[in-house]
């Protein structure tokens, strides 16, 4: 069976440069093992994918059958990590006009809580009026602002359309084991629950029920998801700083250190659109620290070679790209010969999409670099669950072994906190009466 491969041919990086950080790489992937490197409490990701048990995996599947049977709409409510990593599964593995199908074996799956925007939510209360639906709400304390103000209105649709005994069915949390605000409501009202482990961080838990939930409701394959990830560990634990990952971590760092302060994330397939989001958070918020940090952006070619293109290949030369690719899709679609050939494109008669797809995708590349704009390419043999789960793995650990390049604590995010105390002090929050005093005086 093939494997996610990695390409750094057109990077510039030569593979001597590689072997350098051979010996750093080895000592950061032993503190990761080993949790002995910054940030050594929120470890539990790095051997998760093997932790996993089919006890647990059927558990899942059980409570995503119920909800599948008793709803057409499933709101999973969460914001950052909480989300990302579902969503970026979910919109990959479905059809990509799947709200639009009408014959359906599995619930609608959207999403609330991951913005207050008014009108979004109004219209998502108006969808859910007529409908049958129920709730999925992810938040660690539940009372992350975006997503508990999601649930509280959520639940109370609930509890206007549905009997106490038929709304407690129809809400699963997925909270802290013991504490917060969402365990004790869901421990008060039998609410069936999960855990979210003490020592996994937001955006390493797509592997945890917060993403495997929501993606076995949306009929996605969770064991192969899981299988994907598993073995993704165990290469990476066999071939140590050999691997992909650990070349993906070294080559970023390389270009870094040589100005390319800004990674985009490519890819020419429009279902892996929340994999960029998801990837975007996951590194961003490991890596943006102490002044420190690639920064993470994302594109979606060839759409966005008609509005990004031309910055891209001549703009700041302060970027490079990684490409996600897909070797084989999974649909055939070949160009028919027209007679009149008014548009020009029998050249291409009896060609696959994917085939002109390929030579944009190599084309651009090829331009790219020689605009100096250095390409590193990873390879999906298909796109399926199980090379999902591995390509989330293989970023995941190339991200603690990047953190530590970088010589931050890839596991941690103080800087979020920043906008959430402004916000309760402009807010007025109880307790925070100096803020609020302080930053009304700044208006």
């Amino acid at each position: 069976m093939e494997n996610l491969r990695i390409d750094i041919s057109k990077t510039s990086v030569s593979q001597e440069v590689v072997n350098g950080y051979k010996s750093e790489m080895a000592s950061h992937l032993k503190a990761l093992y080993e949790k002995t490197g910054k940030g050594n409490d929120f470890l539990g990701w790095v051997n998760l994918p093997s932790s996993i048990n089919d006890a647990q995996l059927a558990d899942i599947e059980a409570t995503a059958k119920k909800l599948q049977d008793k709803a057409d709409i499933v709101v999973v409510i969460g914001i950052g990590g909480s989300y990302l990593g579902a969503r970026a599964v979910i919109d990959a593995l479905s059809n990509s006009f799947d709200h639009l199908i009408t014959d359906r074996k599995t619930p609608v799956v959207v999403y609330a809580g991951q913005n207050i925007g008014e009108d979004y939510t109004a219209e998502l209360l108006d969808l859910l009026k007529d409908k049958s639906f129920a709730l999925v709400s992810i938040s660690k304390s539940g009372t992350t602002t975006e997503p508990a103000l999601a649930f509280r209105l959520l639940r109370n649709l609930l509890v206007s359309k549905y009997s106490p005994k038929e709304v407690k069915e129809r809400i699963v949390a997925v909270t802290d084991g013991s504490k917060g605000a969402l365990r004790t409501l869901a421990d008060q009202e039998g609410y069936k629950t999960y855990v979210i482990p003490d020592d996994v961080g937001g955006r390493f838990s797509v592997l945890t029920p917060v993403g495997l939930l929501p993606i076995a409701i949306a009929g996605v394959d969770i064991r192969a998801l899981v299988k994907g990830a598993q073995d993704m560990e165990k290469i990476v634990a066999d071939e140590k700083e050999n691997s992909a990952a650990a070349t993906y971590a070294a080559v970023r760092n390389e270009l870094y250190r040589n100005g390319k302060g800004t990674e985009i994330l490519v890819n020419y397939q429009p279902k892996l659109h929340f994999v960029a989001e998801w990837w975007k958070q996951l590194y961003g918020e490991s890596e943006g620290k102490d002044g420190k940090g690639i920064f993470p952006a994302a594109v979606d070619f060839s759409t966005d070679l008609h509005s990004m293109g031309q910055w891209i290949q001549e703009g700041v030369r302060n970027i490079f790209e990684t490409i996600v690719t897909i070797k084989t899709p999974n649909r055939t679609v070949n160009v028919p010969t027209d007679e009149a050939n008014l548009d020009g494109l029998n050249f291409l008669a009896g060609k696959r999409v994917d085939e002109v797809n390929k030579m944009a995708e190599l084309g651009t590349l090829i331009a790219h670099v020689d605009g100096d704009v250095p390409n590193i390419k990873v390879e999906l043999p298909e796109l399926n669950a199980y090379y999902l789960g591995q390509m989330i793995y293989f970023f995941e650990i190339a991200c603690g072994i990047s953190g530590y390049l970088l010589e931050v604590n890839p596991f941690d995010q103080p800087g979020v906190e920043a906008y959430k105390k402004n916000m309760f002090a402009l807010l007025e929050k109880p307790g925070h009466e100096e803020d609020t005093k302080a930053i009304k005086a700044r208006l």
